[in-house]
């Protein structure tokens, strides 16, 4: 996944089924993170789409990664509840329309995907980077995956910087103050937690990066 390089349908498959059950996997975590300050529903709501994900997986139009990604898109922003489904629904389909039409997608295109999936979170939400939301670990873990795509980084490398980042940057929302979502109404006491949001991308990140190394 250098610049230049590209991933397959398969490849792409294979990371939506990571994340589908990673955010499974971690329901009870992702709940707890987000009782601290909101509503506590974030887990719940999650895991329930992306096991509407893999219910229908077999369905999905594979005519390319990009048509895959819109279409696993619309169960996500269908089937999660809250604020949640709009927000990750806008990740995956910016995602899949900026790659759409693309029988294998290079490294540099998936880094356009993840800036259009993060300006169609800042349109939908209204959120902007130090709000403390996924925004804080999405937007500089994206800067390390075209960074280290720069360098020459073959995939599982860029994936691992991509990773680290996120973990780096959700740990680092802890010392802000929630300025959106239902956190927000918590004011002052929103400081001293991590951003569920956040830690979700970090998670799902490093999940991706264990799988995609091996």
């Amino acid at each position: 996944m250098t610049s230049t390089s590209t991933t397959t349908q398969a490849d792409v498959e294979g990371v939506v089924r990571t994340i589908a059950q990673t955010v499974v996997d971690h329901e009870k975590e992702f709940g707890d993170l987000d009782a601290v300050a909101g509503d506590g529903d974030f887990g719940f709501s999650m895991a329930r789409g992306f096991e509407k994900v893999l219910e229908g997986w077999d369905g999905f139009d594979r005519s390319d990664p990009g048509t895959f990604l819109t279409k696993v898109a619309l169960v996500i922003t269908s089937r999660i509840g809250g604020t949640s489904g709009p927000i990750w629904g806008t990740l995956f389909l910016r995602a899949g329309t900026t790659v759409k039409g693309s029988a294998e997608v290079t490294g540099q295109q998936w880094v356009e995907a993840l800036r259009a999936g993060i300006d169609g979170i800042k349109a939908r939400g209204g959120a902007d980077l130090g709000d403390k939301t996924l925004l804080d670990a999405l937007a500089p873990a994206t800067d390390a995956l075209e960074e280290a795509l720069a360098d020459g980084a073959d995939g599982p490398t860029a994936l691992r910087a991509f990773a680290t980042e996120a973990r780096r940057a959700a740990d680092a929302t802890a010392s802000m103050q929630a300025r959106r979502g239902r956190a927000s109404y918590s004011g002052e006491r929103s400081i001293g937690s991590v951003d569920a949001g956040a830690t979700a991308v970090a998670v799902l990140a490093e999940a991706v990066a264990d799988e995609r190394s091996r």
